[in-house]
């Protein structure tokens, strides 16, 4: 009987005949936390007894949520954590290098791999066929301490994606679709398996933006084939050597496949306070917006900016609304610096702060006031995530940010392209 990609991967890792619904143990190729729940995974080594590392140089510690530090309790924090590296080892990915998922998109994540790390959106690294899920602090401190962990391996539902997306239409409103379809807890412990020929097509900042937001469906992992995408998407980022081939048995067993026609997708829009509760776009037009905020792990790659330059070149953002940018990591900072998208985006009207999760946790660098509205490329939008439980926060893909900053208003993207 064939294999998911999830069976497929476990059963590699634990070196066992994994199956839906079965234990397994398996070694922890990479392990991290960050810095909103990273010093209590922390403190929980201490408290295990456990006073090294298991694999120092596959652990790394992100300050990325909070950086630059706006307030003293998490500088605190901080320093804590660059204590810790310093004292016990461990990488440190310190403040304005970026975001914790896409820098391990970047640098670390490899097909057939088995990551885990303190934050929900661990699950990013399915893109490039890794199984990467968010844990407990105390089961992060138990895989640091060990390098290795266990897992029920999870039921699959496919999601066939057969066609092509049009233009102004991305893997964010894909997602966004699958989600508002199947509900915020349609796929709660279950491998999200995502195929088809409109797959097959995209890109891997599209594809690192959907496994992003399987956890939003409550999936455990979203997975991707690693294909002829991961391959190349591996040589720019300096390892090709550690490309394998990987995709699901014709005759796997799925506990139910969602067919899409790509054809039919248009620009999708989370409204407040579920990711499931979604309409389209044009169906919105008129929803005032007094802030735009345009990065984040889900759309924070320069494939984003770019597509939000191609919009906003020689317009301005509307009066009434403020842009923010965040790059989701230093790398695509330098890299929309030399393309020129960051000066298109200043002279648009954009506000830059540094490569970061920024405005999405609703630290700061843009929190929202009472009864104002964000259109947002992140990937969460229940009340308060932005810091304020009386403000309102929208969800969509980078051009229809573009695009509503440019009017005001929620605006399909297909108008301005």
């Amino acid at each position: 009987m064939g294999k998911t990609l999830a069976e497929k991967i476990l059963s590699t890792k634990s070196g066992t005949d994994a199956r839906a619904g079965g234990m397994v143990v398996v070694p922890v190729d990479l392990v991290f936390v960050q810095d909103s729940t990273g010093p209590l995974t922390l403190r929980q080594l201490a408290e295990l007894g456990i006073d090294t590392l298991k694999q120092p140089q596959r652990t790394v510690l992100f300050i990325d949520h909070s950086a630059p530090s706006p307030a003293r309790e998490l500088s605190n924090d901080h320093v804590f954590m660059r204590q810790f590296s310093r004292q016990k080892g461990g990488i440190l990915s310190d403040v304005g290098e970026g975001v914790c998922h896409q820098r391990v998109a970047e640098s670390w994540a490899n097909p057939v791999e088995v990551i885990v790390g303190s934050d929900s959106h661990t699950t990013t690294a399915g893109a490039v066929g890794a199984f990467a899920t968010g844990m407990g602090s105390t089961d992060i401190a138990v895989a640091i301490a060990l390098g290795k962990t266990w897992f029920r391996v999870p039921e699959t539902i496919r999601v066939k994606v057969n066609g092509h997306l049009h233009n102004g239409v991305y893997g964010k409103d894909l997602i966004l679709h699958v989600i508002g379809a199947i509900g915020a807890d349609g796929a709660t412990y279950k491998s999200l398996e995502f195929g088809g020929e409109a797959i097959d097509k995209l890109g891997m900042s599209d594809r690192l933006t959907i496994a992003n937001m399987a956890v939003e469906a409550g999936a455990k992992v979203g997975l991707f084939p690693s294909d002829k995408v991961t391959e190349e998407y591996l040589k720019l980022q300096g390892r090709p050597e550690r490309y394998l081939p990987l995709g699901p048995d014709g005759d796997a067993t799925y506990e139910r496949t969602v067919e899409i026609d790509g054809e039919l997708l248009e620009p999708t829009v989370s409204k407040p306070h579920t990711v499931d509760n979604t309409a389209l776009a044009r169906e919105l037009k008129g929803v005032h917006i007094d802030q735009v905020f345009l990065g984040t792990c889900t759309n924070g790659r320069i494939e984003d900016f770019r597509i939000a330059a191609r919009i906003l070149k020689g317009r301005r953002a509307h009066a009434g609304t403020r842009l923010i940018v965040a790059p989701a990591s230093q790398r695509t900072y330098l890299q929309m610096i030399e393309a020129g998208y960051m000066t298109t985006l200043v002279e648009a009207g954009g506000t830059v702060v540094p490569p970061g999760c920024a405005a999405c946790l609703g630290v700061h660098q843009g929190v929202l006031g009472d009864g104002e509205a964000c259109l947002s490329t992140a990937n969460r939008n229940f009340k308060g995530r932005m810091g304020n439980p009386n403000a309102f926060v929208y969800l969509a893909s980078p051009a229809t940010a573009a695009a509503t900053a440019i009017t005001g208003e929620i605006t399909d993207p297909r108008e301005f392209l």
